[in-house]
C-alpha cells in the first residue's frame, strides 16, 4: 500500500531508504532507485539511476585494492543516471554523506540537480549508531508524509530489540568478532559494535559510531574473541559463506573458534529496518539456550 495523499516522486539512492519507505508504505511513491535496491522484491521494478563503477566478481583483496586506487585518485564509485534523473522528475532525493564506498554521496546529487535545473528536495541521510538508524525511519516518515505509520513501524522495532535484551540480560557477554571484511580483515564501527552488545556480546575490536577500521589478522587473534561472526559489506550469505570458509582455512584464526557468516546485506551493512534481524541472528549465535530463534536464512555455522 502507498501513500497517495502525498503525491510525491520519490528516488531513493540508499537500499536502506528504499527498505524503509517501502515498510513505511511509501513504495508506490518510489520511482527511482539504485541497482542494489532489492527488497523488497517490488524495488527491482522501479527506474534504476545509480550503478556501480566496478566489475562484477571480483574477490575481496582486488575490490579493496581497486576501491582504494579510486578513492586515493578522487574517482567516484557509484555512476548516477543524469537523463533518467532528470526523466523522473523527483520530488524528493534520499542520499548520504556517510560513506563514498556504500552510495553516490551527496556532493554528486547536488551537481547534477544544479546541472539539470532541478527543484527537488534533497534529503540526507547520515546513521552513525543503532539510534540514528532508528531516527532515519522518523525522518523519512516525515519527509512522505507517513508520520503515524514511522511510529508504528519504530514500536514494532524497538519492541522486538527490547525481547532481545530481555533475553540475554542474565548471561555473560560473549566476546565476539565480526568482520566487516575478510581480505583485508576489517574491524565493525557504526551500527554494528551496538548490534553486539544488545545481543549479548562484547564486541573485542570497533567502536559504536566509528567508522570500520582495516586491522591487521594478529589483532584479531590477539583480541581472543569467543565467536567470530564474518559479515563482509555487500555480500548476501551465499556470498559470505565461501569467504568464511576461507578465512577458516587460511589458519588465520586460533583452531577451534567458532566462525559464523552472515548475510551482511540484509541485517549487518544496510542502516535500515532489517538491522533488528542482524541483532536477533547474533543473540541466536552467540546465546543458542535464550530463547532467539535462529533463522537460518541469515547466517550459518561455518567452523
Amino acid at each position: 500500500m502507498g501513500s497517495p495523499e502525498s503525491g510525491m516522486r520519490v528516488v531513493s539512492l540508499l537500499p536502506s531508504a528504499t527498505e524503509i519507505l517501502f515498510a513505511l508504505g511509501a513504495g508506490d511513491d518510489v520511482v527511482g532507485v539504485t541497482f542494489e535496491c532489492d527488497h523488497p522484491p517490488q524495488a527491482r521494478t522501479r527506474r534504476v539511476v545509480s550503478t556501480s563503477a566496478l566489475p562484477e566478481g571480483l574477490p575481496p583483496a582486488e575490490i579493496d585494492a581497486l576501491v582504494s586506487a579510486r578513492m586515493a585518485a578522487g574517482e567516484d564509485l557509484y555512476h548516477l543516471d543524469e537523463g533518467a534523473l532528470r526523466d523522473l522528475d523527483a520530488d524528493l532525493v534520499v542520499t548520504q554523506d556517510l560513506c563514498a564506498v556504500c552510495a553516490v554521496d551527496v556532493s554528486v546529487v547536488d551537481d547534477a540537480l544544479a546541472y539539470l535545473g532541478s527543484r527537488a528536495d534533497v534529503l540526507t541521510l547520515d546513521p552513525q549508531d543503532l539510534g540514528q538508524v532508528l531516527n532515519s525511519v522518523t525522518l523519512l516518515g516525515r519527509a512522505v508524509g507517513c508520520e503515524a505509520a514511522a511510529v508504528r513501524l519504530l514500536a514494532g522495532l524497538r519492541t522486538r530489540l527490547d525481547a532481545v535484551a530481555t533475553a540475554v540480560r542474565d548471561r555473560p557477554p560473549v566476546p565476539t568478532m565480526v568482520l566487516e571484511w575478510t581480505d583485508p580483515p576489517f574491524a565493525p564501527g557504526h551500527w554494528v559494535p551496538e548490534m553486539v552488545t544488545t545481543a549479548g556480546g562484547t564486541p573485542v575490536i570497533g567502536t559504536a559510531g566509528k567508522r570500520s577500521e582495516r586491522i591487521i589478522w594478529q589483532e584479531v587473534a590477539a583480541s581472543a574473541p569467543e565467536v567470530v561472526v564474518c559479515a563482509p559489506c555487500g555480500f548476501d550469505l551465499a556470498g559470505s559463506v565461501p569467504l568464511a570458509e576461507a578465512v577458516v582455512t587460511s589458519g588465520r584464526l586460533p583452531p577451534g573458534l567458532p566462525v559464523w557468516a552472515v548475510d551482511a546485506n540484509a541485517s549487518f551493512a544496510r542502516p535500515g529496518p532489517r538491522l533488528v534481524d542482524g541483532v536477533e541472528a547474533l543473540a541466536a549465535i552467540l546465546h543458542p539456550d535464550a530463547g532467539v530463534p535462529l533463522d537460518t536464512r541469515l547466517a550459518r555455522r561455518i567452523a
